[in-house]
């Protein structure tokens, strides 16, 4: 198949192109955020290939995967092809509401032509969908293999934008655990963070290409994911998928996604920095904790499971 597909979030869209299809990816001269085009900081196969609007016209599709409203006037602006209706079409929903928990109303609640494809069940529950049809795939992951050392006495967190997104990021958590421990950050808008948390100096991380960070993150004691809401956090996983144990506040998707041998999952901060004292002072717990981790990760968020519920679902909505 042909899929016509925004790079929009890449982390979620990394495994999504190492399927079997063409993925037709829009890409505009400024590469902003209606045409960002393929990765840079991933290696993609090359059935995953830019395609200018008008190119997009001319090439056409067989299935569109939407992930923001507004795609739905881009498609029929670039291609002449109505969302639904000329083409079949899923939309798929990365985030929480925004809005008031539980209660916002989608974007597309009232078609009924459009699948929503939520990635946590956390997130099918939270939304209103209406009258959408709604299913659910768990992330994939692209495999990065087991680099876990843990040799620096210090948990690692990745996290883009923490003084804008200060409460739903879980910042003020992070803070307030590193005034107490040892903590590397590593993700966009570090200066910001600087400003903020001076004590960290030394310790920020600023948007480092995704491997590289890997093998840095690696080297942490452990990993600690301080956000609020979110659907889930794929850092969260490939943390998981590195063999490192995680601490993880018990919202959003996270007390589904962390069985009790892979790390500590809690509302209480006190609980995982208190986790967090133990394995500094015990790497040989951590690391059997990192490797239930891995295992667990590689097994619930494998990237062959990932494809092929993609695949069945794409297959269905084509016919």
């Amino acid at each position: 198949m042909k899929i016509l597909i925004w790079h929009v979030h890449g982390s979620w869209l990394n495994p999504f192109v190492q399927g079997p299809d063409e993925y037709l990816i829009p890409v505009l001269p400024d590469r902003g955020p209606d045409g960002l085009g393929r990765a840079r900081t991933w290696t993609w196969p090359q059935s995953a290939r830019e395609l200018a609007p008008e190119q997009l016209r001319e090439e056409g599709c067989d299935v569109v995967v939407l992930q923001r409203p507004h795609e739905i006037e881009l498609l029929e602006e670039w291609t002449g092809l109505r969302a639904g209706v000329d083409v079949p079409a899923v939309y798929v929903e990365h985030n929480t509401p925004a809005g008031p928990a539980a209660a916002t109303r989608h974007p597309l609640a009232d078609r009924t032509d459009i699948p929503v494809v939520h990635v946590t069940d956390f997130n099918a529950l939270m939304w209103d969908c209406g009258d959408a049809p709604t299913t659910v795939i768990d992330h994939g992951i692209v495999d990065p293999g087991y680099r876990y050392t843990g040799e620096e006495e210090r948990l690692g967190v990745v996290v883009n934008e923490p003084v804008r997104r200060w409460r739903v990021a879980g910042t003020d958590v992070l803070l307030r655990i590193a005034d107490e421990l040892p903590v590397a950050v590593h993700g966009m808008g570090m200066a910001a963070l600087a400003e903020r948390a001076p004590h960290l100096a030394g310790h920020l991380h600023e948007d480092v290409p995704q491997d590289a960070m890997h093998d840095l993150l690696a080297c942490h004691r452990a990993y600690l994911h301080p956000y609020r809401w979110t659907s889930l956090g794929l850092s969260l996983l490939e943390a998981m998928t590195l063999g490192m144990p995680v601490l993880a506040l018990a919202s959003t998707a996270a007390p589904e996604a962390v069985p009790d041998e892979a790390g500590v999952v809690s509302s209480d901060p006190d609980v995982l920095a208190a986790a967090a004292r133990r394995w500094l002072a015990d790497p040989d717990e951590a690391r059997e904790r990192g490797l239930a981790a891995r295992a667990h990760a590689l097994d619930r968020f494998g990237l062959d499971r990932f494809l092929a519920d993609w695949q069945q679902l794409l297959k269905e909505v084509a016919r």
